[in-house]
Parts: structure tokens; C-alpha cells; sequence
């Protein structure tokens, strides 16, 4: 491939999503060529561990065999069939496994293309399930401030990053959000050995206020991923399903990042314990190789659309069967590799080699959940400046990250090995010393 052939055509043509245009069409970005395993590979041959699992999702690595072969054979068969009014072999085994490993009572898939539409689709489930049950004036929801949902203006509504969104305030609709559980920067000055979760208040005092003309609460399980990967306690999240409960309230648990393994449970919701009524699930469901979203959901739910109360909402390709077979091969591939079990060991590694690299810097804060750790970089030891220096000299060694603000992270392949988790906090450590103001 040519790589200044390749780079021109880019430059010329493509609109980058979360990307600085100016500060990109400035750099030497890598043009990739292929992947395996932890690594992806620019046309030069150039290697770089894939420390974010290219966006949260290839759980299982690059270039699985047994998926790529799903993937074929279902593309010689059947390509794309309207899933309104019909089925097919592959869309309905998924969902089928899905129920069977999601928690007890999550017994229907709404198939969409991709996290945010997954939201979307649940939020819209709340609003007509109400409506379905006669109560109309249930047109509200409750998050967590800066919760992160999906970019569409629906998923935005419920997850306002100001950074991300501050452009669209004037067009979304209002809803209420309370005051997330920071653990980075706790404004009630605990550590995670002192907490007595604070922050729940703010939860307890927006669901009084509001509860009557709340549809639904929705939150990221255990980390609030776009946030700054702010990992909060199993607490919270059992305190919030009590609420919900309280006041006759719907939750959704938004699993598309966490889902699949990453917090050390197959999901983040059997971490803590609880049973959302709406689950969304993307991302790892196919492990990154095709675009595919769920909204499993409770019979409750299900059940208040019938006589003759159809959900008008869809994507053309709901449930397609090639992208079905690719999660469905994926979905067998966490049981069959135990990756549950094997992340174990990873995931101490993990925390301890964050726990060092956290260490090299005065007051910097870090956390880990599973198979996710970061570390927070304080404005005394340059904030985001430093952590955007780190990543690029990252990058320039062989390891791919991409911090968030003063957020720095590691969330590789679940399929990684020990060797290539060290390499990336090797490559880490040094370039942490090197990336001064």
C-alpha cells in the first residue's frame, strides 16, 4: 500500500471524529495497514500495542480466526433480510444467548447498529412504556453529570460532556442529572478506603424532586467512561437500584464500554449485584469487528407493548445476520477462552503497574476496575499538557494511548498477554518522566 498515496487521500477526504483537523493534517499519523493480536501494524510495518482496545472494544484482539471465519461463511449465505416481520438462524441464537447470560429477567434484544442508537432505543422504550401503562406525564430522565450515552441528540440529552457538546445545549431536551460520584477529585475530600458514598446524596435529593415526572435513570455501571474513566464504588450503584425501586422508576445500565468482561464480570450490573430493566450492550458484543448494539430488557417491558402498542422505532440493519454471526462467535468466544478467569491475574497486574506509574508523579490519583486502570494527572504536574505529551511520545515508542484531558489510561485486548501489559507500562513509565511542560 502506499502510505503518501493513502495519506493524501485522507487529508483531502476525511472527516476524523474526535480528532484536532488542524493539529492531525499537521502530524505523522500512521496510516494501518493490518492487526493481530494486541497490535495493529502501519503499511510500513511498524507495530503498536493497542492499549484502548482501538475504542473500548476489541476485547478479544485483532484478527480472531473464529470470528473472521463466522463472518465469511455467513456472508456467502445470507448477506441482509428486514428483521421487521422475519428472522434468521443468526439474529435469533444471539439473542437467545444473550438472555441466557445476561442477568436473570433480561429476556428480550432490541438489536440496533451501535451504542448510541441502543440508548436511544431504550429511552424511547421508557417514554411509550409509560405511556403504554397510562401515565403521560413521564417525560423526563435522571443521569449522572457528565455521563456519557452516545453523541446522537437523545443520547446527548442524558449525557452532556461539555466539552464534547457545549455547542448543542440550545437543541436538547432538558432532563436532570446528578452529581457524579468523582472519585478523582471528591469534593468531600475521602479516599475509596474512607468512603461512605457521599456523592448518593445528590441522587437521593434529584429523585425526591423529580421522581413524578421521571421516565427512567440511566448511568454507566461502574465507570463513567468518557468522563475520565471515573470508576466509582459497587455502593452506588446497589443504592441506586434500592431508589429506582423505591419510586417505581426504570433503570437502564448502559454496558456498551463495560460489558463483555472488562470490570472482571462478564457485566458491571453482576459485579454490584442488581438487575437493570433495560440493559445496552455494544462494543464487545462482537468484539469490535462489526458495528452491532442490544437493548435486552425485562418481560415488564416487553410485555406493556402489546395489544396493538407497537414500538415504531429501527434501524434497516437491525440484527443483519453478518454482524449477527460475528457477535454470536464472539459472544461463544468469552465462554470458550475463560476470559473471565484469565483476566484475573492481568487485572492485578494491572492495578499494581498503574499504581507505579501513578507513583512516578506527586499527587496524582489512580484506580482500576478489572481490566481498566487510570491515573489522574494533576495541573501541579501539567494536567492534560503533560498527559497529551505522554501519549504522543507513546506512540512514537510503539504504544498506543489517548488520554482523556488530564486522564491517562490503559484498557487493552482482555486476550492480552502479561509480557505485552508490561511493555505498555514500560513504554508508560518512561515517557511519563519524559513529557515535561
Amino acid at each position: 500500500m502506499d502510505r503518501k498515496k493513502i495519506r493524501g487521500a485522507d487529508l483531502k477526504n476525511v472527516w476524523h471524529p474526535y480528532t484536532n483537523t488542524d493539529e492531525f493534517e499537521d502530524s505523522d499519523f500512521p496510516v494501518i495497514g493490518r492487526a493481530k493480536g494486541s497490535y495493529f501494524y502501519d503499511v510500513n510495518g511498524k507495530k503498536y500495542l493497542d492499549a484502548i482496545a482501538s475504542w473500548w472494544c476489541v476485547n478479544l484482539g485483532h484478527s480472531r480466526p473464529e470470528i473472521i471465519a463466522a463472518v465469511k461463511k455467513q456472508a456467502g449465505r445470507l448477506q441482509h433480510v428486514i428483521l421487521g416481520g422475519l428472522t434468521h438462524e443468526k439474529e435469533a441464537m444471539l439473542a437467545e444467548k444473550l438472555v441466557e447470560i445476561t442477568p436473570e429477567g433480561l429476556n428480550h434484544c432490541f438489536f440496533c447498529g451501535d451504542g448510541a442508537s441502543a440508548v436511544e432505543a431504550s429511552l424511547r422504550m421508557c417514554l411509550q412504556y409509560w405511556e403504554n401503562n397510562g401515565e403521560k406525564k413521564r417525560k423526563k430522565f435522571i443521569s449522572l453529570e457528565d455521563g456519557y450515552h452516545g453523541d446522537t441528540l437523545g443520547a446527548v440529552s442524558v449525557g452532556f460532556v461539555e466539552e464534547f457538546h457545549r455547542e448543542l445545549k440550545g437543541a436538547l431536551n432538558e432532563n436532570y442529572a446528578a452529581e457524579s460520584p468523582h472519585c478523582a477529585l471528591c469534593k468531600y475530600g475521602k479516599k475509596p478506603d474512607s468512603c461512605g458514598i457521599e456523592c448518593f446524596e445528590s441522587m437521593e435529593k434529584v429523585m425526591a424532586a423529580h421522581h413524578a415526572e421521571t421516565a427512567a435513570v440511566i448511568v454507566e455501571p461502574l465507570c463513567q467512561g468518557s468522563a475520565g474513566m471515573r470508576i466509582y464504588p459497587l455502593e452506588y450503584l446497589k443504592r441506586l437500584r434500592k431508589l429506582c425501586d423505591r419510586y417505581g422508576l426504570l433503570l437502564i445500565a448502559d454496558e456498551i464500554a463495560v460489558g463483555f468482561g472488562r470490570t472482571g464480570e462478564m457485566f458491571a450490573c453482576e459485579k454490584a449485584g442488581i438487575v437493570p430493566d433495560i440493559m445496552t450492550l455494544g462494543k464487545g458484543m462482537t468484539a469490535g469487528y462489526l458495528p452491532m448494539s442490544a437493548s435486552v430488557v425485562t418481560d415488564k417491558i416487553y410485555d406493556s407493548f402489546r395489544n396493538g402498542k407497537t414500538f415504531f422505532y429501527g434501524h434497516t440493519f437491525s440484527g443483519n445476520p453478518i454482524t449477527a454471526a460475528a457477535a454470536l462467535e464472539a459472544v461463544g468466544l468469552y465462554k470458550k477462552l475463560d476470559i473471565i478467569e484469565k483476566i484475573k491475574p492481568l487485572s492485578k497486574i494491572l492495578r499494581d503497574e498503574m499504581a507505579s506509574a501513578a507513583g512516578l508523579l506527586g499527587g496524582c490519583f489512580f484506580n482500576s476496575l478489572g481490566m481498566i486502570a487510570m491515573m489522574h494527572i494533576p495541573e501541579k504536574e501539567g494536567g492534560a499538557k503533560r498527559a497529551k505529551l505522554a501519549a504522543q511520545k507513546a506512540r512514537e515508542a510503539g504504544v498506543f494511548l489517548r488520554p482523556l484531558g488530564p486522564v491517562l489510561y490503559v484498557w487493552p485486548p482482555l486476550t492480552v498477554s502479561e509480557n505485552e501489559l508490561r511493555e505498555i507500562f514500560r513504554v508508560l513509565k518512561k515517557v511519563l518522566l519524559a513529557a515535561r511542560e
